[in-house]
């Protein structure tokens, strides 16, 4: 049995019918840049998510930037993130021109620790970016408490969390500002890249909307020196036709986790923590020795996936933080650890049973794989 990381052709098949014609009406438009397709969409988008204003961007990464730079935060501040993030987190960051601060993840959610982010905060401090990582939302309630007991601005890194839940609100509706990505493997999204910022802010929306479109309203009347990051019409409608069967799919992605966790919960392996929040853009578990493990499901036709290897604090790029390898120790325990098993809607139980029946037989042979760092043990 083969089996991808992701099935985006599987996808492709349940809503093509609604899908080439969608992508047709724009290239009979013609209406390619800031289209009809992108207002509805971010209109629809707002409204799904329970906020005021949407602006779509062409990626993730930029939605971040723009939210950084919109609030005035750049040279001379910083950013509280965490350290176990994908880099465009901390990007967004240091290109507006900041520093970005990091802390070390929870070691059950993987979530920013909010009991280590009061000591991260010097008087440069202006802004805290959560990022609901694998597509759990962070602690909302403390890191908005810490928030608003240091005056500084949250922003969330809702990359990963297109549908998620924290307390019966969206992600997008949980800080300042929340910026998203709709990169084609993501729970929402394109055929290409796409982006979007959420929030209840009119002024910030503004000023992003200026922003992403080369610092004009109007055509030729560039009120601020801006970017061409835009949202691709096409893009949009793809957006639109898949923003309806959000919901169902991340259902499916639970009832997949689901399946794993009990087919995989008597073996030497940590699994994720499971909730009703959690819409599973990954799903993550964590093996000593994983290496072995991941050549040994390459083999049986099971793709698989490492999000993150490298902690932000150990990349090159980011050498002048000043970091050494241990500074996080969770974070660095579990780059060490972490793989990413295969997890999208469509993936049956026949498929998981496979997926998990290939790493019984594995640590089957491979016994020593009981003895987890000690690190994530106590986790």
């Amino acid at each position: 049995m083969e089996i991808p990381f992701v099935d985006l052709k599987a996808q492709y098949k349940q809503i093509k019918d609604e899908v080439d014609p969608a992508v047709l009406a724009v290239m009979q438009r013609g209406d390619f840049i800031l289209g009809g397709a992108v207002t509805e969409f971010e209109r629809e988008f707002a409204n799904y998510c329970g906020v005021e204003h949407c602006v779509s961007v062409d990626s993730g990464y930029s939605a971040l930037e723009l939210i950084v730079r919109a609030y005035d935060i750049g040279p001379g501040d910083e950013v509280i993130t965490a350290a176990n993030t994908f880099i465009a987190t901390t990007l967004a960051i240091s290109n507006a021109g900041a520093t970005p601060v990091l802390v070390d993840c929870d070691p059950v959610t993987y979530n920013l620790d909010p009991s280590k982010i009061e000591a991260a905060i010097t008087p440069r401090t202006k802004a805290i970016m959560p990022v609901h990582l694998y597509g759990q939302p962070a602690d909302m309630d403390a890191i908005n408490a810490i928030a608003r007991k240091h005056n500084l601005r949250v922003f969330e890194d809702a990359a990963q969390a297109a549908g998620a839940r924290y307390k019966g609100r969206r992600a997008g509706n949980l800080g300042d500002a929340a910026g998203f990505s709709f990169y084609p493997g993501k729970n929402l999204g394109a055929y290409g890249d796409g982006g979007a910022v959420t929030t209840n802010d009119e002024v910030i929306a503004e000023k992003i909307r200026l922003l992403r479109n080369i610092g004009q309203k109007v055509k030729y009347h560039h009120e601020v020196k801006g970017f061409n990051h835009r949202l691709d019409t096409m893009q949009a409608a793809v957006l639109r036709v898949k923003l309806p069967y959000l919901d169902d799919w991340n259902a499916s992605r639970r009832r997949a986790a689901a399946t794993y966790a009990r087919l995989l919960a008597d073996l030497p392996i940590e699994l994720p923590s499971y909730a009703d929040d959690h819409i599973f853009h990954l799903y993550v578990i964590r093996i000593a020795g994983r290496d072995g493990m991941m050549d040994y499901l390459k083999e049986k036709g099971i793709a698989s996936g490492l999000h993150y290897p490298i902690p932000i604090h150990l990349l090159p790029a980011y050498a002048e933080l000043g970091h050494k390898r241990g500074d996080f120790p969770v974070t660095e325990a579990y780059a060490d650890t972490i793989v990413s098993l295969p997890i999208f809607p469509e993936l049956d139980d026949e498929k998981v049973a496979y997926v998990a029946g290939a790493i019984r037989e594995y640590l089957a042979d491979h016994p020593a794989h009981e003895d987890l760092p000690a690190a994530i043990a106590a986790g």
